[in-house]
């Protein structure tokens, strides 16, 4: 006796969309489920205001009427990953017959320009090397959570969990100082790229003493929920990534080590206080800080594809998200690879003249 079992089309939103993130959780990231997760939710609270009950009512006329109600709301950036993940359910709902063959096809996909894709905030390196001069000349604030955790992001270039991710036993302080990132999702710390993403990042002394000084005098001796040793510690062991974005906008406050270029008061600002500090137009995520680091890694005159291991991204990306460079910034590069290029080629002239 068989039984019976409801028709792919009568699938409930919600179900159909619980359905889909199980089957993609295997070969993705906690984060990238919890991203779909947060826009195919919209998408259901959409179709229940619109009547919608089961996948199989869903026509191409009802896909272009959620695009047209989420692009008068949402910035076109926004608009396409929402649309792309759409997108990927709708394929779905093909695969397993819940709606007709084609239909994913009928998601429009906005045509945006590279530009469009990659935001201009991020921290300038006048701000990021006025910050570490004041931590670094400050004897209060030398070697502090917070002075490490900057050095850190500046210097590595690296995400917010990559940084999150690091062991006490990943970060080598002594002869060749070193930070390795690993990629551990079996306990709960994986890189973006996975296995890809795994290497080992080169820091100066003048870091590395900082580091030291954390560990010795500021870090907690602190475990995580699977016994390992964070090396950014709270009182309660590993930091959650919501609070490193606190600690990040907290150390980019401009007021900490110059007057406030928005003309307040840090007496009586609110953005001085660590829960409001992101509020205030100066204040950087971790995003924005690794943005500002790789543009002036570029700016020293890192080749892109140096710039591009180190922070474990390609050349492309960088090109497109990342590099924030100005005109100015952008001709002085260019006359620099000119120059590099240029120089052998005058000194072996030089040597053929000297030797005629």
């Amino acid at each position: 006796m068989s039984r019976e079992r409801p028709s792919p089309e009568e699938l409930a939103p919600e179900d159909a969309i619980e359905r889909y993130l199980r089957r993609r959780r295997p070969d993705s990231t906690d984060r990238s489920i919890q991203g779909w997760k947060y826009r195919l939710k919209l998408f259901r609270e959409w179709l229940d205001e619109v009547g919608i009950e089961q996948v199989g009512e869903l026509r191409r006329y009802d896909l272009d009427e959620y695009y047209e109600h989420r692009s008068a709301e949402i910035k076109p950036v926004t608009l396409e990953g929402e649309m792309w993940t759409l997108h990927g359910f709708v394929s779905f709902l093909e695969d397993i017959g819940a709606v007709e063959d084609g239909l994913a096809d009928s998601v429009r996909i906005p045509d945006l320009d590279p530009e469009d894709r990659s935001s201009d905030i991020k921290l300038h390196a006048d701000a990021a090397l006025a910050l570490l001069d004041y931590y670094r000349s400050n004897e209060t604030l030398y070697g502090t959570r917070r002075h490490a955790f900057f050095e850190l992001l500046w210097h590595t270039g690296a995400r917010q969990g990559g940084i999150r991710g690091l062991d006490l036993q990943d970060v080598e302080l002594e002869d060749d100082p070193t930070v390795n990132f690993r990629h551990r999702p079996g306990s709960g710390t994986p890189l973006k790229n996975k296995r890809a993403g795994e290497r080992p990042v080169g820091i100066s002394e003048t870091v590395a003493d900082v580091l030291r000084t954390y560990v010795r005098v500021h870090r907690h001796k602190k475990v995580d929920d699977h016994q390992r040793s964070p090396f950014l510690t709270t009182t309660r062991g590993r930091p959650s990534p919501q609070t490193l974005r606190a600690w990040s906008y907290r150390v980019t406050i401009p007021c900490e080590h110059q007057p406030c270029p928005h003309s307040r008061s840090r007496d009586t600002c609110p953005f001085v206080d660590y829960h409001k500090a992101s509020q205030c137009p100066s204040s950087r995520s971790p995003h924005q800080i690794r943005t500002g680091a790789i543009t002036w890694m570029l700016n020293r005159g890192w080749p892109p594809e140096d710039v591009a291991a180190r922070v474990n991204a390609s050349v492309e990306t960088i090109e497109q998200h990342y590099d924030k460079a100005d005109l100015d910034q952008r001709r002085k590069r260019q006359r620099q690879r000119m120059e590099k290029r240029r120089r052998p080629l005058l000194d072996q002239l030089q040597n053929k003249e000297e030797n005629q």
